[in-house]
C-alpha cells in the first residue's frame, strides 16, 4: 500500500465519523426538542398536565377520608 491508499482510508474514516456524529446530534436536538414546552404538543406539556390531574385527583381523595 503507498500513500494514497492511506490517504484515501482515512478520508473514508473521517466520512463515516462526520456521518455519524451529524447524525447523533440531529438524534440529540430532536429528542431535547420534546422535552421543551411548546403550547400542547410536546411530551413535556403532556405530563405538565398529568402533572395538574394526579394532583386534583389526590385532593379529592384526601377531602373524602376526612
Amino acid at each position: 500500500m503507498n500513500a494514497q491508499d492511506y490517504a484515501a482510508i482515512a478520508v473514508a474514516i473521517v466520512t463515516v465519523l462526520g456521518g455519524v456524529t451529524a447524525m447523533l446530534q440531529f438524534l440529540v436536538r430532536h429528542y431535547l426538542a420534546e422535552l421543551k414546552p411548546n403550547s400542547g404538543s410536546s411530551m413535556k406539556d403532556s405530563i405538565n398536565r398529568l402533572e395538574t390531574r394526579v394532583d386534583k385527583i389526590y385532593e379529592i381523595l384526601c377531602d373524602k377520608s376526612q
